[in-house]
């Protein structure tokens, strides 16, 4: 598929109309603008400088599920990033993609300068991005779509090679000596995710159990994995796709009198010192607030240099990185500020 980069004159003059109707379903419900007084001072001292630069309104929609506290470290970046470059951040989410599209649509009516999503779905999102590229608004990808993002026509990609990730994480299950184990996906059908456990299966020499969860729900996590543990004793790992969903998994552990360890993909706050106290053996970080960060950054850079990372063609990695015992005391203070 040949790419072209969206022009930014075209943007500046196409003109769309914005019903009010798309106005107030981006700015109600999980919606919510970053360049307020409050959000730039929680943002103070994550960023460096300030630049002049005319005022541009930049959209972050994401396909985050309520309650996931990944993405209150993604949302912090963002904000660490607008508030730096005199940029008013309007975020919103929605786990559904056909809803998330349609906040995508709402942006794209607003006439934004910019857009960053999410294609955990790529498929959903194909249509609205091509609309937006007809607007003139360039849009970059962050955290899901890696595969996709080109021929989706996304100016930039940032995050985590998930299939590089699920394979360091399978090799590293080796040298723990693991036999058996579940891989815990808290949406089925989310790319990233799948890409994750697959890349799991290839690399580990034991067995590979996939357990779908309903993410939205934690006592219906805990009680899945517990019933999963309980009929198949001889699951010696539980590998989960998220640190709040690796929490969980350790009461799973302790409900069902298993024996099982405990390991992740991603990292926050709390999780540093369940890894600390020897009760989850690893995650592994892919630096969301980094993800969320260089999105907006990105767009900021297009905007004002015409700049784009990667010469369009290859994604900027975030990680994967592990964190174990070895480093925690090394990350936990950034963990603390939310900043890994």
């Amino acid at each position: 598929m040949k790419r072209t980069i969206p022009s930014r004159r075209a943007r500046r003059t196409t003109a769309t109309v914005a019903g009010l109707a798309a106005a107030a379903l981006l700015a109600a419900g999980c919606s919510s603008s970053s360049g307020g007084k409050e959000s730039q001072e929680e943002a103070e001292g994550l960023g460096a400088g300030k630049a002049d630069t005319p005022r541009m309104k930049v959209a972050m929609i994401t396909h985050a599920a309520p309650g996931d506290t990944f993405w209150d470290i993604i949302r912090k970046g963002a904000q660490a990033a607008a508030a730096k470059d005199n940029v008013e951040l309007v975020y919103s989410s929605d786990p559904k993609a056909a809803d998330q599209a349609n906040l995508v649509q709402n942006a794209i009516d607003q006439k934004v300068d910019g857009i960053a999503l999410t294609a955990a779905k790529p498929e959903a999102m194909k249509g609205v991005i091509a609309k937006a590229r007809k607007a003139g608004i360039p849009v970059v990808g962050f955290n899901g779509g890696l595969d996709q993002w080109k021929d989706l026509g996304m100016l930039s990609y940032y995050g985590q090679d998930e299939t590089i990730a699920g394979e360091a994480f399978g090799k590293r299950l080796n040298e723990l000596g693991a036999k058996h184990t579940i891989c815990v996906i808290q949406e089925q059908g989310h790319v990233a995710l799948e890409a994750r456990c697959a890349g799991v299966k290839k690399t580990f020499d034991g067995k590979t159990d996939i357990l779908y969860v309903n993410g939205t729900n934690m006592p219906s996590v805990k009680s899945t994995i517990q019933a999963k543990l309980q009929a198949d004793t001889s699951i010696d790992y539980v590998a989960t796709l998220g640190a709040p969903f690796a929490i969980t998994a350790v009461d799973s552990v302790e409900a069902a009198g298993s024996d099982a360890s405990v390991a992740t993909f991603d990292l926050n706050k709390d999780l540093t010192d369940y890894i600390r106290d020897g009760k989850i053996e690893f995650a592994v970080d892919q630096q969301p607030y980094l993800q969320g960060y260089m999105a907006v950054d990105a767009l900021w850079l297009y905007e004002h240099n015409g700049n784009f990372a990667g010469g369009g063609e290859e994604p900027v990695l975030t990680g994967p990185a592990f964190v174990d015992d070895s480093n925690i005391d090394e990350i936990a203070d950034f963990a603390q500020k939310g900043t890994r």
